[in-house]
């Protein structure tokens, strides 16, 4: 089969410049398939050296040698070097090939030629040479016109699927992009590709794991398509197109290049849509927040940015902290798999992200917070580690310096209409700051946070940690240099509201075991652990530690 951008043994000797050589193939002629890559005229002993493989090569035999053990290495030297062919014309020096450089080139298994007729051999070498020219020109306005194509389908409002199918209908194979990792983003095949050849099972079959990924089967193209980071050899993705029935041609190669750089771009600006457009849902739920937009603009305004709630009420909800670019969209991927309507923004410099959750009714809202709570996280997890985009100065960043945002916040407001929403994201949003300092749950519910939020604006107050010193501080001390720890059981007493019985059950204490832990706790605070006033003072101070440690 000829190779593309090049031609073969056979096309050359169909050429009028060997043609009117009388050429006769007298070696290997079932070899004459072979890519010519250039053409060479020497009569120089040591040939081979200058060789660099692929190359059809003419002499009139005065380098070969006169001895039949010169010859066979001369003929061994070219056949190791991996030239296409030998052209030897007869006259002066061979009247007759020789049996030793037939012998020789047929067991090396190098196709040799003999011209009976003088030819110019300059004028052979102009002759192939345009020829491999004229190819490669073939290959790049073919490879053009995929570009051309691609282009046209992306002005034409198409993205990266219209991209890919140009380039699998081109190539007549299965089509992927992947992340630099080896995931499936898109995958696409030949329109005509019969089900068993369809792209996704191609892919289950030959990229589905690591091995398979890392040796793609012989003749296919992968191709990285730029733009993933920071410097100018960042991945975003790779292109992949498999040789499946077929190996892949060097024109698909250089077709996959031409749509790499353009999916580089489409993906590019994909992202900057994005970006832009969750920050401009996040300017609006701001917005409303803070009451610069009136009920009956609110509801138009989220219509145009595509919330339709399915019932009267809204549940407000904000996550800290806000994800990169990477994590807003695995973010919005998760609450789509939810199956409850969101509307989602990102405010850089807040680092939060606040949302609108449409709700039936009001029962619903602790099952719908489970789900959407649910959803940020694995978001969050799915993305993994990356920069979140917090800017400027001002409590929120300082806050995140201190915890490093090691683990997300979801608070969930009170539901209302469109009227009151505005109040609720505002409270959620002060209290998500304020739930940094509390022990991790899968959501935190604003109505119970208004006292944390108290704590946490005295946070940097001398007199909150005199009062957390004074009020638990011997017991802190206890727990650094003793076991077992005492604070646990403090804070299960404190939230069960000093109800022995069910403090137990909640440590899995039988009961003596409890009452020596309180009398210990009260011996070291030197308080009345039955007195409710001691039992609010105890746990405004357990709530308080977590703000100024």
């Amino acid at each position: 089969m000829e190779t593309q951008g090049a031609i073969t043994v056979r096309r050359a000797l169909e050429l009028p410049g060997l043609r009117g050589g009388l050429p006769r193939v007298v070696a290997c002629p079932d070899a004459l398939d072979r890519p010519v890559r250039w053409v060479h005229a020497g009569e120089v002993p040591n040939i081979a050296s200058l060789l660099k493989g692929g190359e059809l090569l003419l002499t009139t035999g005065l380098g070969l040698g006169t001895r039949p053990a010169e010859q066979r290495a001369f003929v061994r030297g070219l056949a190791e070097r991996g030239i296409a062919a030998l052209v030897v014309e007869l006259g002066p020096r061979f009247g007759k090939l020789p049996s030793a450089i037939v012998e020789a080139a047929q067991a090396a298994g190098l196709p040799l030629i003999q011209l009976h007729r003088e030819v110019p051999f300059v004028a052979v070498t102009e002759e192939i040479h345009t020829e491999i020219v004229n190819g490669h020109y073939a290959l790049v306005r073919q490879a053009e016109e995929v570009h051309r194509r691609c282009t046209r389908a992306v002005l034409d409002g198409g993205g990266v699927a219209q991209v890919l199918s140009v380039l699998a209908e081109f190539a007549a194979a299965p089509v992927f992009l992947e992340t630099p990792d080896g995931g499936l983003l898109y995958a696409t095949g030949p329109a005509d590709a019969p089900p068993e050849a369809g792209p996704l099972r191609v892919w289950e079959g030959l990229r589905g794991d690591r091995a398979a990924r890392d040796s793609p089967p012989a003749g296919s193209v992968v191709v990285d398509v730029a733009g993933g980071g920071a410097g100018p050899g960042a991945v975003r993705a790779r292109l992949a197109l498999l040789a499946v029935s077929r190996p892949l041609a060097p024109v698909h190669r250089m077709a996959a290049e031409r749509a790499a750089g353009i999916l580089a771009v489409v993906l590019m600006q994909a992202r900057q849509e994005e970006e832009l457009a969750a920050r401009g849902r996040g300017d609006f739920l701001t917005d409303l927040a803070e009451g610069r937009v009136t009920p009956g603009d609110a509801a138009a305004q989220a219509r145009t940015l595509g919330f339709r709630p399915t019932g009267p009420l809204l549940l407000p909800v904000v996550m800290l902290p806000a994800p990169g670019p990477r994590g807003t969209r695995a973010v919005q991927e998760e609450l789509a798999l939810a199956g409850v309507p969101v509307l989602l923004g990102v405010r850089p410099v807040e680092g939060r992200v606040p949302l609108l959750v449409g709700l039936r009714d009001g029962a619903e809202r602790a099952a719908v917070a489970d789900r959407v709570a649910a959803a940020l996280r694995a978001g969050l997890e799915r993305a993994g580690p990356e920069r979140t985009g917090i800017e400027g100065t001002g409590p929120e960043r300082a806050v995140a310096g201190r915890a490093g945002w090691s683990r997300p916040v979801v608070v969930v407001g009170v539901p209302g209409d469109w009227a009151s929403v505005g109040a609720g994201l505002r409270h959620a949003a002060e209290t998500a700051v304020a739930a940094r300092g509390l022990p991790e749950r899968p959501w935190h519910d604003a109505r119970s946070l208004d006292t944390d939020l108290l704590l946490w604006r005295l946070r940097d107050h001398p007199d909150l940690a005199a009062f957390v010193e004074r009020t638990i501080g011997p017991l802190r001390a206890h727990d650094r240099s003793s076991r077992p720890p005492l604070l646990p059981t403090l804070e299960a007493y404190v939230a069960h509201a000093g109800r022995k019985a069910e403090t137990a059950r909640a440590l899995h204490l039988n009961r003596q075991t409890l009452y020596n832990r309180l009398a210990r706790i009260a011996e070291l605070l030197a308080a009345d652990l039955d007195d409710p006033h001691t039992v609010l003072s105890l746990g405004l101070a357990l709530r308080a530690r977590g703000h100024t440690t």
